[in-house]
């Protein structure tokens, strides 16, 4: 089991084509049943959200295929 703090500092990282996309900034959690339904990290330029471009990547839960100890993988074809 990981705590949201411990996801927050690892790096986001597409399995495609090896691209850092950032790190965890947000997630989204559906309230009715307590389950993380998206993770946000901010779009390049982003610092801790707030500074640079507008875009960010919406990762569903479901595309995450690993979460290791200093790294985060996620499938962004779907």
């Amino acid at each position: 089991m990981a705590k949201l703090s411990d996801l927050e500092g690892r790096d986001v990282i597409s399995v495609n084509d090896g691209r850092l996309l950032g790190n965890i900034a947000d997630v989204e959690i559906d309230i009715t049943s307590g389950c993380i339904e998206a993770v946000i990290v901010p779009g390049p330029g982003r610092v801790m959200g707030l500074f640079g471009q507008k875009t960010e990547f919406r990762i569903p839960w479901q595309n995450i295929k690993k979460i290791g100890p200093d790294v985060i993988l996620v499938d962004m074809t779907v």
